[in-house]
């Protein structure tokens, strides 16, 4: 039954797929192919978000410079997101026309990456043992996973045990005004209804189908252009793997082909017992439908 049934819903999202090149709005965050880049790993000493610099205590960098202390240009998101004594890995990009910068800035202390990682190996086991009955029907529970929302803290599934939880699939760089930022669009358009109808147990999460490029600093960046309120709406990145059992188990297609994202929309309903108890695909539904589940 499932097998048919996950057949049937990739013939159905065939027309709703979307080719989506990666593209990047803001011109400090898309490199030239000039740049070199240098993996870094360090602790952070101080934050200023008046002029998005981190100072970073630094372990030695092969062929660059030794271990040092020293100041660094990163995004408002990762100098919002940064926080004193917090390890971090990083890429660092040289200049001669400015100050050095940090991008693509991950949370590194063992105990995150530890609890991280676990979670990742428990989600792809369970995928594998469910084999072709990966996807996860209307009234079936939602899978356990761990992630690091836009302020770089661990979100596990089990923190929404007793809340209604309204969950999608995006990226950041998605150029499509049709996919993407539609689904964002819909999801605010959703939280202001549901709050307008006094539903008080409702947590909006969108998780990244570009984790490689999404860290918690862009996802803050995200957030804060579109002037979202954060207080029950959460945008989730990790682990690759961890992302791809994700989709597996929801439905959603995705697929890079170089610079292209070829991806389905899929957004669902989970009730305060973890079941998945409604679904929408493609990015054509209303917000009023999700809230009348809510308050039914």
């Amino acid at each position: 039954m499932k097998s048919y049934a996950l057949a049937l819903l990739g013939a159905c999202l065939l027309a709703g797929t979307a080719a989506c090149q990666k593209q990047s709005t803001d011109t400090a965050a898309s490199p030239a192919p000039q740049e070199k880049r240098h993996p870094l790993t360090g602790e952070v000493i101080s934050a200023d978000t008046t002029r998005n610099i981190l100072v970073v205590r630094h372990n030695d960098i092969p062929g660059v410079m030794p271990a040092m202390t020293m100041e660094f240009a990163v995004s408002a998101g990762d100098a919002a997101v940064a926080k004193p004594g917090q390890h971090i890995r990083a890429d660092l990009i040289p200049s001669d026309k400015g100050p050095w910068r940090l991008e693509k800035i991950w949370p590194d202390d063992a105990a995150t990456s530890a609890e991280i990682d676990a979670q990742a190996k428990a989600l792809r086991q369970d995928t594998l043992i469910r084999g072709q009955g990966a996807y996860r029907e209307i009234g079936e529970q939602l899978p356990t996973f761990a992630l690091l929302d836009q302020e770089g803290r661990v979100v596990e599934s089990a923190r929404f045990r007793g809340k209604q939880v309204m969950l999608n699939f995006i990226f950041s760089r998605c150029p499509v005004a049709t996919m993407c930022p539609a689904s964002t669009m819909k999801m605010m358009s959703t939280q202001k209804l549901a709050r307008e109808a006094g539903v008080k147990n409702l947590e909006l999460v969108s998780i990244t189908l570009d984790p490689a490029y999404d860290t918690p600093g862009v996802l803050k960046d995200y957030a804060a252009v579109r002037h979202i309120d954060t207080s029950n709406f959460s945008f989730l990145t990790g682990p690759e793997s961890a992302i791809k059992d994700l989709l597996t188990q929801f439905g959603v297609l995705a697929e890079f082909k170089g610079d292209l994202l070829t991806h389905t929309l899929t957004t669902l309903l989970i009730d305060e017992n973890g079941k998945i108890i409604h679904r929408a695909d493609g990015s054509v539904w209303e917000p009023k439908e999700f809230v009348a589940k809510m308050t039914h």
